[in-house]
């Protein structure tokens, strides 16, 4: 970070207003701002010129760590060569390219990718295909999805239409017909402090049976779930669960879709979670570290035979009606092969998992701090969950985010509860500063 100020002067906005900010509540925000005006590395810095620690890869994106020299690289030089190149009915080198790299990197025979710009783009299409293979089966019945409690899957109508976060889903209507929940997975009583997968839950899978008892399993196009729910407070799937669904699914024909857009690009020490739990999907949908956050890009992969299934008709038809202007952009795909060349370069995914027994560690030596009703960790992820104030729901969380960042660390919250996911470049000495600064906020909390 040395020298930042002298290559790069940010001017701030002297009007705060016209910016309606996502996911913020912006009246608070525009009276304190808290501005980000670079990053290196590990650290953001703030626009008074103080160094931030990033304990959240930013929303958990930044996988690589900032401002990476090949990705940064890769990008301008692209901008130069080729800045955007239409990829309906036309191509360009770099999609096939980044789909082969990734279909290398995925489980077993998921070896197509569909590109989208976001984790919510991705997610809709995963949606949409399910549907359209049944169709293109015979099977058109199968329209019905299934989501989960607590589930969050972007915010395109099908996104929050699976998901179940309520404040996501409140402010929208009725949103897609014909879709229904599982329970969410934790039970504080029952899995409190645990060290990785808690050992109870795995029946809560055989409510998918149920719901297949209610609507008929083969009115059921796909089934949803992220591996490890992020965005809702890090729930992490109790031993066996993952298994289970992947049972049933198989067992009615139903499709397995996992949301990785948190989980994917060595969040868990492998390149997907479905490598960790050693489940495998009918479909993946990523996005975040797929660039390392530098430019918006997702994706959705698919087994061989979702895709040979819409291979069929004269050569010369469309065979799926979907797609972004920018699915596939060139500036998007020479960051994320750049991104897996840093990767592997700097075998970051290996050097993650060395980390997680010392993460691990440090996240619970938190469990009897003021106010700590829970802390649960799994990769490198933690989440440590505080008492709500009586009356002012978010209220603890909200402070310790506030005091941490006054300090020089990013944590996030989600209602009463810290997520915290550094880049995969986290070394000792930052999980040591992550969980000191927070203790320290703790221990001086209300």
């Amino acid at each position: 970070m040395a020298g930042y100020e002298s290559k790069t002067a940010t001017p701030m906005p002297n009007n705060l207003e016209a910016f309606f900010m996502p996911f913020t509540a912006n009246r608070q925000f525009k009276k304190a701002p808290r501005m980000l005006v670079g990053a290196e590395d590990m650290h953001y810095v703030a626009a008074d010129g103080r160094k931030v620690l990033d304990g959240t890869a930013g929303l958990w994106c930044v996988n690589a760590g900032h401002a990476r020299p090949k990705i940064t690289k890769a990008v301008q030089d692209q901008v130069a060569k080729l800045d955007y190149a239409p990829n309906f009915q036309m191509g360009h080198p770099l999609p096939f390219e980044l789909a082969a790299r990734l279909a290398a990197m995925a489980p077993e025979d998921l070896d197509h990718v569909f590109f989208a710009n976001s984790g919510s783009e991705a997610v809709d299409t995963a949606l949409k295909m399910a549907i359209a293979y049944h169709r293109a089966r015979g099977e058109g019945h199968r329209t019905r999805l299934i989501g989960r409690e607590r589930g969050y899957h972007g915010v395109g109508f099908g996104g929050i239409s699976v998901g179940g976060i309520s404040s996501n889903r409140k402010q929208f209507g009725a949103l897609l017909p014909g879709v229904d929940h599982l329970p969410h997975t934790y039970d504080r009583a029952k899995q409190a402090f645990t060290r990785g997968q808690p050992e109870w839950g795995a029946h809560l899978a055989d409510e998918l049976e149920r719901l297949c008892a209610l609507h008929d399993p083969s009115t059921i196009a796909a089934v949803i779930v992220e591996p490890v729910a992020g965005s809702t407070g890090v729930l992490i799937p109790p031993q066996g669960y993952l298994k289970r669904l992947r049972d049933i699914c198989s067992k009615h024909g139903i499709l397995l879709i996992f949301d990785e857009v948190i989980t994917g690009f060595g969040r868990l020490g492998k390149g997907f979670a479905s490598e960790y739990f050693g489940v495998v999907p009918d479909m993946i949908t990523c996005a975040k570290g797929i660039t390392n956050g530098t430019i918006p890009m997702g994706a959705v992969f698919l087994r061989k035979g979702i895709y040979d299934a819409f291979m069929n008709g004269p050569e010369n038809l469309i065979e799926l009606f979907h797609g972004y202007t920018y699915s596939g952009h060139p500036v998007a795909c020479a960051a994320a092969l750049a991104t897996l060349d840093t990767y592997a370069e700097e075998e970051l995914f290996e050097r993650s998992a060395a980390l997680h027994g010392y993460w691990e560690d440090a996240a619970h030596s938190l469990k009897d701090h003021p106010h700590v009703i829970d802390v649960r960790n799994i990769g490198l992820v933690a989440a440590v969950e505080l008492d709500p104030l009586a009356g002012k729901p978010t209220a603890r969380a909200y402070d310790a985010f506030v005091k941490c960042f006054e300090r020089g660390l990013l944590i996030r919250y989600t209602a009463d509860i810290i997520a915290l996911s550094p880049p995969l470049i986290c070394g000792k000495e930052h999980v040591d500063e992550i969980f000191g600064t927070l203790g320290d906020v703790l221990k001086e909390a209300a």
